[in-house]
């Protein structure tokens, strides 16, 4: 009878560690089947989707239903237009998605899962071309489909060998190799999967420019030449960036003053309410262009193990003020 997790208590039947040490040996093995029995199929199944004019759908049900969810993901990561399609939904309506231009591939380890069969009439009449990958190479739906991937029969994780767990493993890799060669076929680069993937780390690093996220206009801590250190203190204290640009006459950059320029000022005991910035700032600063990768830009400040770039256009008119906290705020790490 089984048990309920709560009747063991703390002492245990087994040793966890080694049964789940049998787990992965298991798995990797059906992987090691897996990748052995590639053949001119798996090449032939990447044509199709290197072909295919519309999208490249992934059907299962139950567990393979969920392999199938991860394989089209994947695959749109990686410049293959997919979606899910899930059986009991495409049989009420959603086949509605579904047109002859597309490509669908249906997933089941028997061969026989009912739900993927109902659907064949209705697939065939749209004129859909269908790929199957089924562990059963004399089932139904690999009679039914014009291309076939028979996956190699193999040893369940489960100790019962019942519930799917080395079969899907393996229809996993299988599905992420289809994705991955048919990426290095289109050329996918960084740029493309940093356009697909706009929220993530890689996405910021490719396209966050500095004109992003500097601080422009009111928020921009700047004064002129002759200016006050009181004054530019509360410049700098009010728009709390811990720096001020400083512009000449003409309003192009001239210097700038750090947190680290006023710091060496107290130590050389510098009147902070009659000397002028002019004494203390940094004069010709380093300088960053608008259009520079965030992600150089923080390379860069490293590189001149400095905090702050004022942000110049090509006549040397500050146009923004970045600091290394605004490019980390906004995702960049390096």
């Amino acid at each position: 009878m089984f048990k309920n997790k709560t009747d063991y208590g703390v002492k245990m039947t087994m040793d966890c560690v080694k049964e789940a040490k049998k787990v992965f040996d298991t798995e990797i093995e059906a992987l090691r089947r897996t990748k052995d029995m590639l053949d001119d199929t798996f090449a032939e199944v990447t044509k199709v989707i290197l072909s295919c004019k519309g999208k490249v759908i992934l059907c299962g049900m139950g567990k393979s239903g969920h392999i199938a969810k991860k394989i089209s993901a994947t695959m749109s990561s990686l410049g293959t237009s997919s979606f899910y399609l899930h059986p009991g939904e495409a049989m009420h309506g959603d086949l509605g998605m579904v047109t002859k231009d597309d490509l669908i591939i249906l997933i089941s380890h028997s061969g026989e899962s009912q739900e993927i069969l109902h659907l064949i009439p209705s697939l065939k009449a749209i004129g859909t071309k269908m790929v199957a990958i089924t562990s059963n190479e004399n089932s139904t739906l690999a009679r039914e489909s014009e291309l076939v991937q028979v996956m190699p029969k193999v040893q369940e994780a489960c100790s019962l060998n019942l519930a799917p767990t080395s079969s899907t493993t393996a229809v996993l890799v299988y599905g992420d190799a289809l994705a991955v060669a048919a990426s290095i076929e289109y050329g996918f680069c960084e740029d493309n999967f940093a356009l697909f993937h706009p929220a993530g780390s890689l996405g910021k690093q490719v396209l966050l420019r500095v004109s992003d996220i500097m601080a422009t206009g009111e928020d921009m801590p700047i004064v002129r030449e002759k200016t006050l250190i009181s004054e530019a203190i509360m410049e700098m204290s009010q728009k709390q960036l811990g720096v001020v640009a400083i512009i000449d006459q003409n309003d192009k950059l001239s210097g700038l003053l750090t947190d680290g320029d006023l710091r060496r000022a107290i130590e050389r005991k510098v009147d902070m309410y009659n000397d002028i910035i002019d004494t203390i700032m940094t004069h010709s600063p380093r300088t960053i262009k608008k259009d520079i990768l965030a992600v150089q830009a923080l390379h860069n400040l490293r590189e001149g193990s400095i905090n702050n770039y004022p942000v110049v256009d090509e006549m040397g008119y500050v146009v923004g003020v970045l600091t290394w906290q605004m490019i980390v705020k906004a995702g960049i790490v390096i």
